[in-house]
């Protein structure tokens, strides 16, 4: 083979696409140097030749001269007939006769059976020659299991003297997704999505948290009657602004922001006077009322205060529970039970966090942990186990934090359900992690460090864009059975009843730059999509948790198919849905199986679309690369602003005396506002979310994609805070507008009279 066609099916065989369509329809074929390149950052050398030749042969021994695959993923309802297996025994022929074959089979219960098979079981399939071996493949019947779940396969071979065993990781699952009984059939709902950070109440510490959440579930659930809070991730992150408070670059996906915490409602808070005596100066008392007063979230002010008093709460917990003599307490035993389920997951990231903290106190300027010490670079090393032993108390505490996380965010969830929420909380998942954050420290292999995640080229962004974080090793994810995976989707099921899934074509493929190359020299990686949808069914069904996929963008038909067919509901915005003439499309237009609402927080509120604040904000941070991009952003603005008004004219949806020109309307009216939000309630999608800004005419965006300082990214609070939304009259006239628009859409399903609409 030429050194061209080896690096083809190299590439192809590590799942790198040979071609891409950008959002105008053309076709990018993957030049041969790209290829090189990402299989370089894979760990496959093949700069030449030779490389390529020897890359190749490696590729193929790996195959054929393992026992079996490390993995099967399979769908309950349709087994695979076969369990291939291959045994490379020399130049010598091998017969059905000469093997002896069994295999154990353990479920999740840690019950075992054994079947033994005979030579009428087998059927020889191939065989390849390789580096003086013959390799035979074979096949036996797959075994015939009737459950959902986790297994391992223990596969053993045995002929003649050659003896091979493998242990297989096998999960068993459904093909659909959840969906719950008031989704099914006609069923649809509606709710509310909000950044917790930037909830406004006279209790909180200047950012929102679980306490705050639970009064939000009274105001969703009765005067809105909605039932579903979405919620910005709740992922860990270092709090540090500018560049560390992005809730979608998190240093953890596995575990949760302390900031959340609701300190005063902690158990071990009430216990503990040396806690409640810090919050009760005058100090701390005027530093709360500053946080309040910010119209900006101060993360790093808040954090630092959260954990001074966490940590004398702390303090309270060994006294009364860990360090106390006799009869351990009930607190003791809840938090060892933690420790158990969550494992070497929960001993990674408190490690992480206590050596941070270390190592920050030591030197201020050091920020990351590429600039520690060597030997505290990965978390199998003898100095980190040391330093596990000396300060465990310090691991402890930031163990002891997430189990205080967990434990009123399943009070919040819970409670959501008594309140009649058929959803309750919908969380967040982030594609990305940051590179220098625990994820990233303890799961190195999992990644590839040599590339990251961006995108191609396209209308959004013309040079393509790079979101600096590293792409998943799929072969290493594959090899371990998918275990971080499993892992990560159930943690982020957990106390909720939706998941939104960031950028859902990861399941898919993924566009993976080489490090020192611009976007436009990347590639798709395609991933293992059919065992990842596989995965998350069965996680889903298991925690009844519905999955949105979040799929804007450029996305091939083929992604929209599948996903439909696994139950993940399409994410759909009322600016990107458009027919082939670029008109808005009408109610019924929109799929069933999906949820829909206005924008997102990358994109401007319904207020802020009206008005252009978004074009004036780019404009402001220099985004545009002249004057003419400029007026051609607010011409296509205005033009979307009539084709939306004669369309809501065309649905009845304004009156007659509300024209279709936009210029008559420099702000966004209650009629106007009142009849958008109506159309999205009567939308076909069986979910309708509308975020708390675009309930409230928010003309603020959460982030502006691209910027740092130029804008207050994921800093900004509420319009209104808590209290007022059930006390102002404008903010009441919002929430009857919404409910009256819930009611009579028959996403809740109502026995009273429905009031008019009033419009703010």
């Amino acid at each position: 083979m030429s050194e061209e066609s080896i690096i083809e099916k190299l590439a192809l065989s590590y799942g790198i696409e040979p071609e891409y369509s950008d959002n105008w329809g053309r076709v990018h074929r993957t030049p041969v140097d790209t290829k090189k390149k990402i299989l370089r950052a894979m760990g496959v050398l093949a700069d030449d030749t030779s490389q390529a030749k020897g890359a190749w042969r490696s590729r193929l021994e790996g195959e054929w001269c393992r026992l079996a695959e490390s993995t099967i993923v399979a769908n309950l309802y349709d087994l695979p007939r076969k369990l291939i297996f291959q045994v490379p025994v020399g130049p010598e022929e091998i017969r059905s006769e000469d093997l002896d074959v069994c295999l154990a089979i353990t479920d999740e219960q840690d019950v075992t059976q054994s079947i033994s098979y005979t030579q009428k079981d087998l059927s020889f399939s191939d065989s390849i020659s390789l580096a003086g071996k013959v390799c035979y493949r074979w096949s036996l019947p797959f075994p015939q299991l009737d459950a959902l779940g986790y297994y391992r396969f223990h596969l053993s071979v045995t002929t003649g003297g050659l003896h091979e065993s493998q242990t297989i990781s096998v999960a068993i699952c459904p093909h659909k997704t959840y969906v719950p009984p008031a989704l099914q059939q006609d069923g649809r709902t509606a709710g509310i999505a909000i950044s917790l950070y930037g909830v406004r109440s006279e209790r909180n510490w200047g950012i929102g948290d679980f306490g705050d959440l639970k009064k939000i579930v009274d105001w969703v659930s009765e005067d809105l009657h909605g039932d579903i809070i979405g919620l910005n991730p709740l992922h860990a992150t270092f709090n540090r602004s500018p560049y560390n408070i992005s809730p979608y670059l998190p240093i953890s996906r596995f575990y949760r922001n302390f900031i959340y915490l609701d300190i005063p409602a902690l158990e071990d808070f009430r216990c503990s006077p040396d806690a409640q005596h810090l919050i009760e100066t005058p100090d701390t008392q005027e530093l709360l009322a500053e946080f309040r007063r910010s119209e900006k979230v101060q993360y790093e002010g808040v954090a630092a205060l959260k954990e001074d008093v966490l940590r004398l709460t702390f303090q309270a917990f060994l006294k009364n529970h860990w360090n106390r003599q006799g009869e351990k307490t009930n607190r003791q035993k809840e938090l060892e039970a933690y420790f158990q389920s969550e494992g070497q997951l929960l001993d990674h990231f408190a490690t992480f966090s206590a050596l941070e903290t270390f190592m920050r106190s030591g030197n201020q300027n050091v920020w990351i942990w590429p600039q520690w010490p060597p030997e505290y670079h990965r978390p199998d090393t003898e100095a980190v186990r040391q330093f596990r032993e000396e300060h465990w108390q310090e691991v402890l505490f930031y163990k002891y934090v997430q189990w205080q996380l967990e434990e009123q965010l399943a009070q919040v969830q819970d409670y959501a359900k008594t309140q009649g929420m058929c959803i309750g909380l919908y969380h967040d998942l982030a594609l990305a992690i940051d590179r220098f954050g625990a994820d990233f420290w303890a799961y190195q292999d999992y990644f590839v460090p040599n590339a990251r995640v961006g995108a191609p080229p396209d209308a959004f962004s013309q040079h393509g864009q790079d979101w600096g974080f590293p792409p998943p090793n799929t072969e290493r994810f594959r090899e371990s059975g998918y275990d971080l995976f499993v892992k990560e989707i159930r943690k982020n099921c957990s106390f909720g009843g939706a998941l939104r899934i960031d950028h859902v074509m990861r399941f898919f493929h993924l566009y993976y730059i080489p490090e020192g190359e611009p976007p436009g020299k990347g590639a798709y990686v395609s991933q293992p999509f059919e065992d990842l949808l596989m995965i998350l069914a069965l996680e889903s069904v298991r925690s009844k948790v519905v999955i949105i996929g979040e799929d804007l963008g450029t996305v091939p038909p083929y992604i929209r198919k599948r996903l439909t067919e696994a139950n993940v509901f399409s994410y759909r915005l009322l600016y990107f849905e458009k027919d082939d003439q670029e008109n808005f499309i009408r109610t019924t237009d929109y799929p069933e199986l999906a949820l829909v609402t206005a924008a997102t927080h990358d994109l401007p509120t319904l207020a802020g679309f009206w008005t252009h604040r978004d074009i004036e904000i780019r404009k402001d941070a220099g985004m545009f690369e002249n004057k003419q991009a400029i007026a051609g952003a607010a011409a296509e603005r205005e033009a979307d602003k009539e084709k939306l008004l004669k369309l809501l004219h065309e649905m009845g949806l304004l009156s007659v005396e509300c024209g279709t020109d936009p210029k008559a309307y420099p702000e966004i009216t209650g009629e106007i506002h009142n009849a958008v939000v109506g159309f999205l309630a009567l939308a076909s999608a069986k979910l309708f979310v509308l975020s708390q800004e675009d309930l409230l005419k928010d003309d603020r965006q959460q982030n502006l994609p691209g910027t740092t300082n130029e804008y207050p990214n994921w800093s900004l609070k509420m319009k209104y805070g808590l209290e007022q939304l059930r006390m102002d009259p404008k903010a009441m006239g919002f929430c009857e507008m919404f409910r009256t628009w819930i009611d009579r859409s028959g996403r809740k399903e109502i026995t009273r009279e429905v009031p008019a609409a009033r419009l703010p």
